[in-house]
């Protein structure tokens, strides 16, 4: 009986952890910093096919190290099975280094001696798994040695035996061929007779072949792409689909013309180039998505230039290639601008589809949040005590031992922690599956100001990036002009570096403290920020005066970003029995996901243990009593 075809492809080869030059328009050797993303042309075109919803697979190697972690996490964060992954005991992780010196020149080192991907043999293919799927992915990179060769010629005969489609990217790397030193990682062409030998029996067993005018011309041994075109049909029947850059893909399903201009053309999209890395391999994954589902070749084309013109628009590879979502988008509406990166709507649209990628919290329907980021309510509390603000520090990792009793690991509680007194307790909650927001206003400022001074994104780069920024601003709408304008000023500030950063934003607003709470008010505010184009992840409000005001910001909120995760209810130090009322209120509107309060659980445990009257277990007991009945309340409203 035939295997069910689970996956709608498999591919196979190099993967890496690539680190980008941060610094755009320097050489390599002033690179001061770098960013870190999953590489490796079958990886990234694992990861760009699922992102473009393909059930993909992946057959590598990865160190058993820190490095290699992270790609398999990753893989997983995208949807990507990883069953094909094996840790490799004895080897590292492949690294490459990468920078961008202008448009047309991109620096880069491989570090691939005795890497664990390049150690890729027979053993590493299963004939149940490469059964498993609609088609496999071959690359020409990993035909250069002789074991890794015979992995892909194996994976090719099961493919074959299931009635899978086999793919080659060729994939040409003069550097990886051992054609040019370690200088030479950025060599797109050297002409060879052996590695077109080596190519040449492939491409009589492939469906699909796809590849560069020059990686047409290594794999068919000519000197023109016409003539490349035409010894590679000689040997193959596969439908060749030639990559030109700007000018889009020709594609040839069949006899190849005497004008390459008469095959089957896809335009290009005209856009500012930033980094051409990778974007052969978004090139591959949205022809895949096209191509796997039947789809016409013209839309193929179309989708497989919109995922390239998306990479080169880009610094990263995989991090930063379309979803789905996004790239439907562009080619209904195209981009604001050339340089796609600067285009608001797609910006906002990537960042939302992909966000799940970014950290490693489980995301739960619902969030309660114990929120202990208090700094200056706590300091009072210590100083009416009598005891040394240090305490606060010892008291906030008591709070998190009261957390994780309550959530005892399950998915969906959280913590609202401060680096100023809550830095152990962040070190501490690391690994446990919480939710974790982190404040970034100084302590009751209004206008808005942020703790610390100096360059709020210098701050931010710090944060793991599973930490959500939360800033709560104080803001009515009846507020002066002046006022509202400084405040919007420090908001728009934060969203930015929160975007360019790769981190959730929480915009925690406060309306009633300084104006009356009408059913609009609240409303009122959000929208106004909406208009300014701050769209945050997160809304934290205060308990509201009706169902109409609930009804009034969720409609504001759907109308502005119907990606936004969802609202969490405010404590403003309210006894638990006004909190429930308000929960009752808020939880019967589906924006609403739970809650995050503070001064009502650990406010008095605080002034009994700071005042030492109570013990470490009684201040841990008190709060997570006070907590769970929180929970409990919430769950059967």
């Amino acid at each position: 009986m035939a295997q069910s075809k689970t996956l709608d492809l498999i591919a196979i080869g190099r993967s890496s952890v690539d680190l980008y030059g941060q610094q755009v328009g320097g050489r390599l050797e002033d690179m001061a910093s770098f960013s870190k993303a999953v590489g490796g042309s079958p990886t990234n075109i694992a990861i760009g096919t699922a992102r473009l919803g393909l059930k993909s697979g992946l057959i590598t190697r990865v160190g058993d190290e820190h490095m290699g972690r992270f790609i398999r996490e990753q893989l997983e964060r995208e949807g990507v099975d990883v069953s094909g992954v094996h840790t490799d005991k004895t080897r590292l992780t492949a690294l490459v280094l990468l920078g961008i010196r202008d448009d047309k020149s991109f620096p880069l080192i491989f570090y691939r001696s005795d890497c664990a991907d390049a150690a890729l043999d027979e053993s590493d293919i299963k004939e149940d798994y490469i059964a498993s799927a609609k088609s496999i992915v071959v690359t020409g990179t990993h035909f250069a040695n002789a074991h890794n060769a015979a992995a892909q010629k194996l994976a090719m005969k099961f493919a074959k035996k299931h009635g899978a489609k086999i793919v080659f990217d060729i994939d040409y790397r003069p550097n990886l061929w051992g054609l040019g030193g370690h200088d030479a990682g950025e060599e797109r062409y050297i002409k060879s007779g052996d590695v077109t030998a080596h190519l040449t029996p492939i491409l009589g067993e492939c469906d699909l072949i796809v590849g560069t005018e020059e990686e047409v011309m290594i794999a068919g041994g000519e000197d023109t792409p016409l003539a490349a075109l035409k010894a590679i049909r000689a040997k193959s029947l596969a439908m060749i689909v030639m990559k030109r850059g700007p000018m889009g893909c020709v594609v040839f399903p069949a006899d190849i013309p005497d004008d390459i201009e008469k095959g089957l053309k896809g335009p290009g999209f005209p856009v500012e180039v930033y980094n051409v890395l990778g974007a052969g391999d978004a090139f591959m994954s949205g022809f895949l998505r096209g191509w796997l589902r039947g789809e016409p070749i013209e839309t193929c084309c179309s989708y497989a230039n919109a995922g390239g013109a998306f990479a080169v628009s880009r610094l990263l590879c995989s991090a930063e290639y379309a979803t789905f979502t996004e790239m439907q988008h562009f080619i209904k509406y195209g981009a604001e601008t050339r340089a796609v990166r600067h285009d608001t709507a797609l910006t906002h649209l990537h960042w939302t589809t992909t966000r799940d990628a970014v950290t490693s919290y489980k995301k739960a329907d619902r969030i309660f949040a114990f929120a202990i980021d208090h700094r200056a309510q706590l300091e009072k509390i210590a100083d009416d005590c009598a005891a040394p603000r240090e305490n606060i520090k010892k008291f906030k990792l008591l709070a998190l031992d009261a957390a994780l009793s309550v959530a005892k690991g399950q998915k969906g509680y959280g913590m609202l922690l401060d680096g100023t007194y809550g830095r152990e307790a962040l070190f501490k909650a690391t690994g446990h599956n919480l939710w974790i927001g982190r404040p970034v206003e100084a302590p009751g400022s209004r206008p808005l100001d942020f703790e610390g001074g100096g360059s709020l994104a210098a701050k931010l780069i710090e944060w793991p990036t599973n930490h959500i920024i939360k800033c709560l601003c104080f803001y009515h709408p009846d507020d002066s002009v002046d006022l509202r304008e400084k405040q919007d000023r420090e908001l728009l500030r934060l969203h930015d570096a929160a975007r360019k950063l790769g981190r959730e934003l929480l915009i925690e607003i406060i309306c009633g403290k300084h104006g009356v709470l009408k059913d609009d008010t609240t409303a009122s505010v959000i929208d106004h920020l909406y208009q300014l184009k701050i769209k945050p992840d997160w809304w934290k409000l205060e308990a509201q005066p009706s169902h109409q005001a609930w009804i009034q910001i969720e409609k504001t909120i759907a109308n502005n970003d119907p990606l936004c995760r969802g609202i969490m209810v405010l404590g403003l130090d309210a006894p638990e029995s006004q909190l429930i009322d308000a929960f009752r209120l808020a939880k019967s509107h589906h924006l609403v996901k739970g809650f995050a309060i503070g001064r009502t659980i650990f406010a008095e445990p605080a002034r009994q243990w700071l005042a030492n009257k109570i013990t470490d277990a009684q201040a841990v007991d008190a709060m997570a009593q006070s907590f769970s009945r929180l929970v409990t309340a919430w769950e059967k409203i």
